[in-house]
C-alpha cells in the first residue's frame, strides 16, 4: 500500500470465511439481480460472480418466499452470502440461521424493538449486520434538517 494512503482502524468481522475490516485485504462484494425465487438462476449468477473475483455476494430477500429460496441457495454455493432484508424484520429473523451476514436499513425495519430482535438473532447466530441507510428511509423533518427546505429530491 502507498505511504500516503492511511486506512482507518476498524473492527474486523467475519462474513463467512472472509474477514472484512481492519488491516485485512479489501474484499469484493457484488449483488445478484436475479429473482431470488429462481434458485437455479441465482445460484448460477453467484457462481459466475465468484468466478469473476467476488468474495461475498448479496442476495435480495424481500419476502418469505425469497427467504425459503435463500436457504436453498445457501446450501448450493460456497461463497459467503449477505441476506439483503427490505422492510419486514421477521424475514431477517427467518434467515439469520442461514445467512453469513444480514444487511438491514433500520429506518425501514421499524421500531427499536424490531431492530433489537434482529440484533439479538444476529448475535445468537454469530453473524454480523451490515447497516445500510439511505435518505429515502429518513423521516421528512430529518431530511429537511440535514439538507434544508430547498431540497426537493425527497418530496
Amino acid at each position: 500500500m502507498n505511504d500516503w494512503i492511511k486506512r482507518r482502524d476498524t473492527k474486523a468481522v467475519n462474513v463467512g470465511d472472509v474477514i472484512v475490516g481492519n488491516n485485512n485485504p479489501i474484499s469484493v462484494q457484488s449483488m445478484t439481480n436475479t429473482n431470488t425465487c429462481d434458485v437455479l438462476a441465482t445460484v448460477k449468477q453467484i457462481n459466475d460472480l465468484k468466478a469473476a473475483g467476488a468474495d461475498i455476494v448479496r442476495v435480495s430477500v424481500p419476502g418469505f418466499e425469497e427467504a425459503a429460496a435463500f436457504k436453498k441457495i445457501r446450501r448450493s454455493v460456497d461463497i459467503p452470502l449477505v441476506a439483503d432484508i427490505h422492510f419486514d424484520y421477521k424475514i431477517a429473523l427467518e434467515v439469520a440461521d442461514t445467512a453469513d451476514c444480514l444487511r438491514i436499513n433500520p429506518g425501514n425495519i421499524g421500531k427499536e424493538d424490531r431492530v433489537t430482535e434482529v440484533i439479538n438473532a444476529a448475535k445468537y447466530n454469530n453473524i454480523p449486520i451490515r447497516v445500510g441507510v439511505n435518505a429515502g428511509s429518513l423521516e421528512k423533518d430529518l431530511q429537511k434538517k440535514i439538507w434544508g427546505a430547498k431540497c426537493r429530491c425527497f418530496s
